[in-house]
């Protein structure tokens, strides 16, 4: 688990394809995340068929597409809150899981190896921001109540709420319930990070702030992350790979860095995505 210390000069990305050294440790770039030929749905009804992408240490990895495409429903397979109709998904401290083993113990018994903000935050609106950190801690550990409450606070000066503690979500912005709700997912100091559209709803000011604490905690902290959303101008910013879900086909129909998809893609759609331009140029193009 990360410490939520810096990473060091020595400790920058390698290239994907290295491989762990003999001492056992894991080289930045070793995968952590795996999904092979995972097929989503319900019933008869398929939303995607064979997803298959890695997600490397280090990365900040982008589920993206158009509306409806099952972005925000491949990362609830990820995280285990849904069964994939076909397929495996691997997660580094976890195992694989297929259809056959969702439902075993060892997968649900346990402090969650890695940190989720969903999409609304999903807040306790009961409880006062720190008290929504202070559960997961209070669950998980066996720390005294003065360890908890000082965790608490640095978590909230990490994302910049220190003084909003005791104030209630309904009392804070959409940009604090984001940024509260991914220093709640930080608090059993994961490695992995799940962000469900972060900045979706946010005035521009907020998106780039939370664009900018995402990356602190990538490269400062070294933490990996994986996030769905279409906002282009945080993709840009921030990503270092992504899967581009595609509605139609359902298939995952690109993957690699998405400047590059922007410059250098030969498909229609993805190109129409990257450069904001209207369906029916992809479609004529397909035509």
């Amino acid at each position: 688990m990360s410490d939520l210390s810096p990473v060091t000069s020595g400790e920058d990305a390698q290239d994907p394809s290295d491989e762990a050294d003999s001492s056992g440790d894991a080289p930045v770039g070793e995968p952590v995340i795996r999904v092979k030929a995972m097929t989503m749905g319900w019933g008869d009804f398929i939303l995607q068929r064979e997803a298959t992408f890695t997600v490397n240490r280090g990365d900040v990895f982008v589920l993206l597409g158009g509306s409806g495409c099952g972005k925000s429903t491949l990362l609830q397979h990820l995280i285990g809150l849904q069964t994939p109709l076909a397929g495996s998904v691997e997660i580094a401290g976890l195992g694989e899981r297929g259809p056959e083993r969702w439902g075993e113990p060892r997968f649900r018994v346990g402090p969650p190896p890695f940190g989720v903000m969903f999409q609304s935050g999903a807040l306790f609106g009961s409880m006062t921001v720190g008290q929504n950190l202070s559960l997961p801690l209070e669950r998980w550990t066996d720390l005294p109540p003065d360890a908890i409450a000082s965790l608490v606070r640095g978590r909230l000066g990490l994302v910049g709420l220190r003084e909003f503690e005791h104030h209630y979500p309904s009392e804070i912005s959409g940009g604090m319930k984001k940024r509260a709700a991914i220093a709640r997912a930080l608090a059993l100091e994961p490695d992995l990070l799940f962000l469900d559209e972060p900045s979706a709803g946010l005035d521009p000011v907020s998106a780039v702030e939370l664009d900018d604490l995402i990356l602190t905690l990538n490269r400062q902290f070294g933490l990996t992350v994986v996030l769905v959303t279409h906002e282009l101008e945080s993709i840009f910013k921030i990503a270092t790979r992504c899967a581009f879900l595609d509605k139609d086909s359902q298939s995952i129909i690109a993957r690699g860095d998405p400047r590059q998809l922007r410059d250098e893609s030969t498909d229609p759609r993805v190109r129409a995505f990257f450069n904001r331009l209207p369906r029916s140029v992809a479609e004529e193009a397909r035509a």
